[in-house]
């Protein structure tokens, strides 16, 4: 069962740590895996589950992103240097 899963009692009082982050990351790998597999297998009803536990599982943790202090975006770039780059890894001008 999916550690997202919390009594609601217990809601909002759970400490959000690198492991348990760590932790939805490692499930979510595993959730691929199995959707990836039934699908090649032609069972796609199958998936359903396992999708509906994936995305629970992502939109908790962009939820956690977002409320996070520390992400901050870096600003954007004023120049395209990337797209300056030739194929020879000189910038072409």
């Amino acid at each position: 069962m999916s550690i997202v899963f919390v009594p609601k009692k217990l809601r909002g009082k759970a400490k959000v740590n690198q492991e348990t982050i760590q932790r939805l990351l490692d499930e979510n790998d595993q959730l691929i895996r199995c959707i990836t597999e039934y699908m090649q297998k032609g069972r796609a009803v199958e998936c359903v589950q396992y999708q509906q536990i994936l995305h629970r599982n992502i939109v908790y943790l962009a939820t956690i992103a977002d409320a996070s202090p520390d992400n901050t975006p870096p600003p954007p770039s004023t120049s395209n240097e990337t797209s300056m780059t030739t194929v020879n890894g000189q910038g072409g001008s």
